[in-house]
């Protein structure tokens, strides 16, 4: 009876590989299905896959399928059922997953909000080398938002995802070294993580590397340096790049002097919220002609900010 049950054994073991593996494929092959049909855009198809894949407990089949209930494709939109798949993915170690549900629980998506929570997930996807996860973290550290605020702790989580390249991130860092939170303070820092952000295209790094050039920290002054980089923000649409321009043509500060443009900018900066810029557009109208202030005017309703 020993050496029947020791035959046994082995054979019982390979079946059970066999079946094992045999559905490790069928996994596999249920959610690239799906991710074809996704990619054709048959979300219908798409869907019927996920649901395969993530009903047979397959952690990216049920991040891909929660997914389809968050965005409302090819199922209507149910954000409480796309936390339900989310959940179960998150569990399995799926950092996408873990930072989708982290956001649910921010927001309040048909779910209490509970910052805690955001927080355990969104530090569990952190801690997998998830950028965006990363700054949601700081940013939470950053603002105090439902934990105490520490500006140490934000450093340490936007660090790794300015490294990554996150271009809010390190603008965020670069603020944190420029004002001296949570690191010793540090212009040439600030500076360096500014300039990586605003060549990516951020328009608030943008305005506040202009800032650094005009007032001559971390780099020497240079207002044509400084006019630059506040018309990439200004055209982008931040109004407080827009004023600071604006005045740069009323100054005639790394520009020819412009009293036209000036009025543009500072009507346009005022219209978006500024209302120094409005102040300020009124004391530069006592220097203008009529007729100037009416091609200002024309300019600045016909302005519209650069898309990309």
């Amino acid at each position: 009876m020993k050496t029947k049950s020791l035959k046994l054994i082995p054979l019982l073991s390979i079946t059970f590989l066999i079946l094992f593996s045999g559905s490790s494929f069928v996994f596999a092959d249920d959610f690239q299905d799906g991710v074809d049909a996704y990619q054709r855009k048959d979300y219908k198809e798409a869907v019927r896959w996920f649901r395969l894949s993530a009903e047979q407990g397959d952690a990216l089949g049920q991040f891909k399928y929660g997914l389809m209930y968050e965005r409302g494709h090819g199922v209507p939109q149910d954000q409480k059922e796309a936390a339900k798949w989310f959940h179960l993915a998150a569990e399995q170690g799926v950092p996408e997953a873990q930072f989708n549900l982290g956001l649910i629980y921010v927001n309040g998506r048909q779910v209490p909000i509970d910052i805690k929570e955001a927080v355990k997930w969104y530090r569990l996807a952190a801690e997998q080398g998830f950028a965006q996860a990363q700054f949601n973290l700081a940013r939470l550290f950053d603002i105090g938002q439902g934990v105490q605020q520490d500006y140490k702790e934000a450093v340490k989580w936007y660090r790794p995802a300015a490294e990554q390249g996150n271009a809010r991130a390190q603008y965020n860092l670069g603020l944190r070294y420029s004002n001296g939170q949570g690191v010793p303070q540090n212009d040439d820092e600030a500076v360096r993580l500014y300039r990586l952000s605003a060549e990516q295209g951020d328009i608030h790094a943008q305005s506040a590397l202009g800032f650094m050039y005009e007032n001559g920290r971390g780099v020497l002054r240079d207002y044509k340096e400084a006019v630059k980089w506040n018309q990439l923000s200004a055209e982008s649409g931040l109004s407080s790049a827009q004023y600071n321009l604006g005045l740069k043509y009323y100054h005639g500060q790394g520009v020819l002097q412009d009293y036209v443009l000036a009025h543009m900018w500072l009507n346009i900066s005022g219209s978006n919220g500024q209302k120094i810029a409005i102040k300020a557009r009124a004391i530069l109208e006592k220097k203008m002609s009529p007729s100037q202030i009416e091609k200002a005017q024309n300019m600045a309703r016909n302005w519209k900010p650069t898309t990309k």
